[in-house]
């Protein structure tokens, strides 16, 4: 495996396998490689939570802690490996949310009268996720990529087109092509 440091981002396979060489053999490089990639991005995630900065970087370092305590248990069948990382994320700051009694970061403000949800709400969440994920692995693979791309790897469209080597407009087309194709299959599954 080429090391992160080559000027170029680790993809989703090259993460895969630094979080296998972790739970292996608790690879510290692999590991150092999979903090430079991932903390800053965690970082901002936090930080578009709502989180301030110092907060944010205590979040990702915990994040990557977590990562490393428990790389055995990820499966890449299950889960690209930025999902996987940023579910990690988002259950601590949830989680930390409420140690400090404060309500998590929520994306509708009505939901603040709902109280906590219900068993029922919460199996809907994952059978929703569960149709995006086959309504995106029946997408056309060059589609499918890209949408990992963007939106599970939260890679910025030029920074696609780099890493695979594709002109700009050929991501945006790709993108555009799947936002429809998964439009239209999650329309027809409700």
């Amino acid at each position: 495996m080429k090391p992160a440091n080559e000027g170029r981002s680790p993809t989703a396979q090259d993460c895969a396998g630094l979080i296998a060489a972790i739970a292996a053999r608790g690879d510290r490089n692999a590991f150092s490689a999979l903090f430079v990639h991932y903390a800053p991005r965690v970082k901002s995630y936090m930080m578009r939570l709502g989180a301030p900065a110092e907060a944010a970087e205590e979040l990702a370092q915990e994040t990557l802690l977590i990562v490393w305590r428990r790389a055995a248990a990820f499966d890449p069948a299950r889960a690209a490996p930025s999902t996987w990382i940023f579910t990690i994320a988002r259950n601590l700051r949830i989680d930390r949310a409420r140690r400090e009694g404060r309500p998590g970061p929520r994306e509708d403000p009505t939901d603040a009268l709902a109280g906590p949800a219900p068993p029922d709400a919460l199996l809907a969440g994952a059978q929703s996720e569960a149709r995006i994920g086959r309504a995106v692995a029946d997408l056309p693979p060059d589609q499918a990529q890209v949408v990992r791309l963007a939106f599970f790897s939260d890679k910025p469209h030029s920074e696609i087109a780099q890493e695979l080597d594709l002109p700009l407009g050929t991501v945006k087309s790709r993108l555009r092509l799947a936002m429809s194709r998964l439009r239209a299959a999650l329309e027809d599954t409700q």
